[in-house]
Order: C-alpha cells, then structure tokens, then sequence
C-alpha cells in the first residue's frame, strides 16, 4: 500500500524559492521529501496543499479539513512565520490555532513533522526584528511536540540555514539548496537514511555583501513586501494549491512539459 504524504501550509511548502518543474510551478523542498519517501517506501501518494502568503489562522480554515479528508499517514507543515512578520502578533492566539492545526492529525496517528525557524540574523535584517518572536514561535512547536503528538522539531542552529548561500535573493525564501537540504533533514526525521542532512554546511565563504548588493535587495525585494502590506494584499491572492489531491508521485523526467495536453 502506498504511503499516503500530504503537505500544508505557506510559500516554504509551496516550494517558492526553489527551482520550478517543468510545467513551471514551484518544486520545493516538499516535492523533494515526497521524491525521498517514493524511494525508501516503494511508492508514495501525494498532495500539497499549500499556497503562498498565507498566515496560520489562514492554513487553519483552509486546509487542514482538506487535509484530513485525504487520510495522510505522513503530514508536513509550515505555519506561523507569515504571522511573525505582521506589526502585531498575539502569542497565545498563534499557539491555539497551531494546536487546532496540528491535534486533529496526531489524534488520528498521523506522523506530523514541522520547520523551525532558524536564527536568519546573518542573512536578513528581518532575522534582528524577529529575533523574539522566532523564539517564541519554536516554543509553541516543541509545545506541540510535548503536549500534542508532534514529532519533536530538529535543531537549526550551526546548519545550513544560518547560511546565506541556503536561502534565494530575497532572504525570505530558500534558495534550490536549502531546500534540498530542508528535504533531506525531513526524511532523517521521518526514519529514512540519507547521506547528509541540513547539518552539513558548504565549505567556502558565503557571498560578500556591498551596499550595491543591499541597495538592490531593497528595491526589489523589500519595496514589493512593504507595498503589499499596506495596501492589504498578499502575495498568495488569487491563487491554489499546486497538488490538492492524492496521486503518484512524479519524479522531473515524468512530469509532462508546460502546456502539455
């Protein structure tokens, strides 16, 4: 019987960052997981229900029902970083939806992994200004993982996501690196061999930044966001899920060209 693996949540499981299938949606380190699992397991079901921008309450009243019709054995989640970042955030709010989120799967004997928010002050300065928040945030995870069923969260800090060369230009997403290491910790979390996991940092120095290079970072990047947030609008508007049902995975030379009938 196939191994039933169903992913929610934000643009981290959406695979925004890495680079696209051929058809031109997003891979991501989710599709990669799913890639692992079919070669431990033999074969492997899998949905993902995630879309881009949204917040916690949003994965909540969006997905998790979708996600528990399909029956997962195997379910992963990123939510709670798009809250972070909004002006006010209300800890023991985000901590009750995260339980709603995450208790309905592990009532069921689903095996329920989670990505903790590694330490990005080196890489963004948006890692200074959550510096708090991100901490509370892995306490409301390891909450879950004590009180909730969850599998316990791995250790970020001294990996690979401490390192610029792991996340794409904008600070805020991974780069296809990052998340192939995020898919390879993921499947040792989950009891699959794999050579190395997101422990294992490339030698070499990361790129050097200049003012040019954080001139430019802003105008592209930051302007955007900023833009987005004050005018109400979301970079997930408009959109749905890359995967929303059950199915064989494909690996890349499976998976038919853009526009392919």
């Amino acid at each position: 019987m196939a191994l039933r693996y169903v992913a929610i949540g934000d643009s981290l499981s959406e695979g925004v960052g890495d680079d696209p299938w051929p058809d031109g949606t997003p891979r991501g380190w989710a599709d990669r997981l799913a890639e692992l699992l079919a070669a431990h397991h033999g074969e492997v079901d899998y949905a993902n229900l995630a879309v881009r921008g949204m917040r916690s309450r949003q994965v909540l009243d969006t997905q998790v029902e979708a996600a528990l019709a399909l029956e997962p054995d195997v379910l992963t989640f990123t939510a709670g970083m798009n809250d972070l970042l909004r002006p006010r955030l209300d800890v023991a709010v985000l901590r009750e939806t995260l339980v709603q989120v995450v208790a309905p799967f592990t009532a069921k004997g689903v095996r329920v992994t989670v990505v903790p928010i590694p330490d990005i002050r080196a890489v963004s300065p948006a890692g200074r200004l959550i510096a708090r928040r991100r901490l509370g945030l892995n306490g409301i995870y390891q909450h879950l993982a004590d009180e909730h069923g969850m599998l316990p969260p791995a250790p970020t800090t001294g990996t690979i996501f401490e390192d610029a060369r792991a996340w794409a230009d904008d600070r805020l997403h991974l780069s296809p690196l990052g998340h192939e290491r995020l898919a390879l910790g993921s499947a040792a979390a989950l009891g699959v061999p794999v050579a190395q996991g997101w422990d294992a940092v490339p030698t070499g120095a990361a790129p050097r930044r200049s003012v040019r290079t954080e001139v430019e970072w802003t105008r592209r990047h930051v302007g955007p966001w900023l833009g987005r947030r004050l005018t109400g609008r979301s970079s997930g508007d408009g959109r749905v899920a890359k995967r929303p049902t059950l199915s064989p995975f494909e690996t890349v030379a499976e998976r038919p060209p853009q526009g392919a009938g």
